[in-house]
């Protein structure tokens, strides 16, 4: 508002009257598109005067093909029952014999879909043609796009090796029993195996995947086997109580050729409180060591 005037003249109580201006073709431009370039239209700007055609909208460069994914090939060895239907996505014919299905004739020959089918929108179809539906029963009649080979028994795929990993072992004891923990995240019940015997465990556990743990430990002492149980705690522990033979309090839970001192009290070695025993009870060794 406190900008001052620019021009001057006479005052007036009358609006100044401003004619429109009609906007000015521009004569040395013209966009005309050019190419069609990965389904990206490029535009030019041609000059009337020198006729130099000039990009102004570059064509983004193409994206690299996304790799095929690798398909299931029919294995001929593995007979197939007549009147089993074929697997990949469009053929719909059944197996006759293997002269007829799996030779060199016409019914031998499959016209299917390599990729899967996308529903989008209402419109049906599959993603590696271009015809789309939007009734399900047109999407059904949809043949297929590419001819090969029936697949009736696919072949066996090649397995995986086994990677070995390490689980956290935990203990800790009671006068009367050894309670055992491994810490092992998703174990297959199925296929793991758990075995005690009176100085030794056994534990071989599969995971999802290729994952396994494999471990044998030579306890400190003796258990009975009978009286031990183990079990499977949710999808992250399995927990193995072990049932001394005696009463003694083991320092470690694995056997070892170097001396240990003898402990005296129950509990998780090194690591939380201890249950301590009225009364202590060694072995013939332990005793012998106390007495001298």
């Amino acid at each position: 508002m406190k900008i001052p005037g620019c021009t001057k003249g006479s005052h007036t109580d009358e609006a100044p009257k401003v004619e429109p201006q009609a906007p000015k073709p521009s004569p040395n431009v013209n966009l005309t598109m050019t190419s069609d370039q990965g389904a990206t239209e490029t535009y030019s700007s041609l000059s009337r005067t020198t006729g130099a055609a000039t990009p102004t909208i570059a064509s983004s460069a193409p994206a690299e093909p996304i790799p095929p994914a690798a398909e299931e090939e029919d294995d001929p060895s593995v007979p197939v029952t007549p009147g089993t239907i074929c697997r990949r996505k469009g053929c719909g014919k059944s197996f006759v014999s293997d002269e007829v299905s799996r030779g060199d004739g016409e019914e031998s020959v499959c016209t299917y879909h390599p990729l899967p089918p996308i529903f989008h929108e209402g419109s049906k179809g599959y993603l590696c043609c271009k015809r789309r539906v939007l009734e399900f029963d047109e999407f059904l009649k949809i043949g297929g796009c590419k001819q090969g080979r029936h697949l009736f028994a696919p072949k066996e795929k090649e397995a995986k090796t086994e990677e070995f990993i390490d689980c956290r072992v935990d203990h800790y004891q009671t006068p009367a029993e050894v309670h055992v923990s491994v810490f092992a995240k998703q174990t297959d019940k199925d296929r793991s195996v758990v075995q005690i015997e009176t100085d030794k465990i056994h534990l071989d556990l599969y995971f999802q995947g290729t994952k396994r743990f494999r471990r044998s430990i030579d306890l400190f002492g003796p258990v009975n086997p009978e009286a031990s149980s183990f079990k499977y705690f949710g999808t992250k522990v399995v927990e193995l109580t072990l049932k001394k033979q005696d009463n003694r309090s083991w320092a470690l839970l694995e056997k070892t050729d170097r001396q240990v001192p003898v402990n005296l009290t129950f509990g998780v070695g090194g690591r939380t409180g201890t249950i301590g025993a009225k009364e202590i009870i060694l072995d013939d060794e332990n005793a012998s060591k106390i007495r001298s």
